[in-house]
């Protein structure tokens, strides 16, 4: 991920809407949730949720599929993982103890099911 792209998910990100909607996507798993659900669960008017669902898919932060009738929004992991990895790609110089948070609380996720792992 380079800045202008970092600067784009910030952006999307930067609305209450859309943030609400990213953490729900990563909460629901792979498996993502239908916009109709998908609106209930952040609170947004249908009209309004895909205003904002077409400004996070353009930052690369949610996809979507085609189930029948209903459209599956999922959160793309892979955008969320170099945004990530964006801002913590020059950390610590020389002192990883300022890292070692961030390293942990990723650890302790299944990002397959988005579950936190329990030793």
């Amino acid at each position: 991920m380079d800045e202008r792209q970092a600067l784009a998910a910030f952006a999307a990100l930067g609305q209450e809407h859309r943030l609400r909607v990213v953490r729900a996507l990563v909460t629901a798993g792979p498996d993502g949730l239908a916009a109709g659900v998908l609106a209930e669960t952040v609170n947004v008017a249908g009209n309004n949720l895909s205003f904002h669902l077409k400004e996070l898919s353009h930052a690369g932060l949610i996809t979507s599929r085609r189930e029948g009738k209903s459209v599956i929004y999922s959160a793309a992991y892979g955008g969320l993982s170099d945004l990530v990895q964006f801002l913590m790609r020059d950390c610590c110089q020389g002192h990883p103890e300022v890292c070692a948070p961030a390293v942990a609380a990723l650890a302790a996720c299944d990002c397959t099911t988005g579950d936190t792992l329990h030793a």
